[in-house]
């Protein structure tokens, strides 16, 4: 059974026989409480302190950190990579963003990081299929709620876990998942989790909106 727990930005525990912890902040730079986990796994989906600066917080000895691009297989789960971009000028605002794809307890899972542009024919192509898509729906650093939600139609999974929105004390000028979440509900269920636990997809497409552990 995967166990998703969200710690505010983009960073989640991901766990079942093994832990893969994303886009770690340290709480303090963004105003949230640190992280309480560690990762066998630590994906970085670029450097900006939001989403690298806890990498130390969540790493213990024989933590595997991945950033940049090479694909490669950690213990049983292959983790692939997609490039793409922090914002809508290839990369010249904000620098490149790294997509992580991997597979847990047989789910396709999916993390966007910081995009920040919307993706073409082919990289939709390259990402399908997936079970579960971690979605940034804020806007002004990423892509926004409408924009979020025109690509959970072209990426059609059937688990949404809306991220990188505003939350209570997060000192990040961003918005909140009203939009997106107005947006998905004539398509997707949505539901209230503190901690989302899937042992296989439901059978009705959902959003689940997870509350912040941090």
């Amino acid at each position: 059974m995967a166990k998703f727990r969200w710690f505010g930005q983009a960073c989640f525990e991901i766990s079942d026989d093994v832990t893969l912890v994303t886009d770690p902040h340290d709480g303090d730079s963004v105003g949230l409480e640190a992280p309480d986990t560690q990762g066998d796994i630590v994906t970085v989906s670029h450097d900006h302190y939001d989403h690298a600066s806890g990498k130390s917080l969540v790493s213990k000895p024989g933590s595997v950190v991945l950033e940049g691009m090479e694909k490669g297989t950690v213990g049983d789960i292959e983790i692939q990579r997609f490039q793409s971009f922090h914002d809508k000028a290839q990369g010249d605002a904000r620098g490149k963003n790294t997509i992580f794809k991997f597979e847990v307890d047989g789910l396709k899972i999916c993390h966007l990081g910081d995009l920040g542009h919307k993706l073409g024919g082919d990289k939709i192509e390259e990402l399908k299929p997936i079970d579960v898509l971690l979605i940034p729906v804020g806007g002004k650093f990423t892509i926004d709620g409408n924009e979020a939600a025109d690509l959970v139609e072209k990426l059609n999974p059937q688990v949404v876990i809306p991220m990188h929105y505003k939350v209570e004390g997060l000192e990040v000028p961003i918005s909140g998942p009203g939009q997106f979440l107005n947006r998905m509900e004539d398509g997707y269920r949505i539901v209230e989790r503190d901690v989302l636990e899937l042992d296989e997809v439901p059978e009705e497409a959902t959003v689940y909106v997870l509350e912040c552990m941090a």
